[in-house]
């Protein structure tokens, strides 16, 4: 008699849920990443797009990485205010 082992399962990564605010135009590029994904036929998420984003930032010196960062236009944090 053979036995077949059980497949050992995959340990999947802790998710974490997170809210942020960011300019229209960051917001469109968004769309517009995933307007040129859909003509090479991929399809991607926010948070995809976001992910690969951290990674190729991950892959810059600090002077590059702080350079990107000073071009990014300055957006003002927290919450906003509840309307009435």
């Amino acid at each position: 008699m053979s036995h077949k082992a059980k497949p050992i399962p995959i340990a999947r990564a802790k998710l974490v849920r997170d809210g942020f605010t960011m300019p229209e135009a960051d917001y469109a590029l968004i769309a517009e990443l995933k307007h040129r994904l859909h003509a090479a036929h991929r399809e991607a998420k926010k948070s995809e797009l976001l992910r690969a984003g951290l990674q190729a930032l991950a892959l810059l010196d600090a002077r590059e990485l702080a350079a990107a960062l000073d071009r990014l236009e300055p957006v003002k944090t927290g919450r906003p205010p509840k309307a009435k």
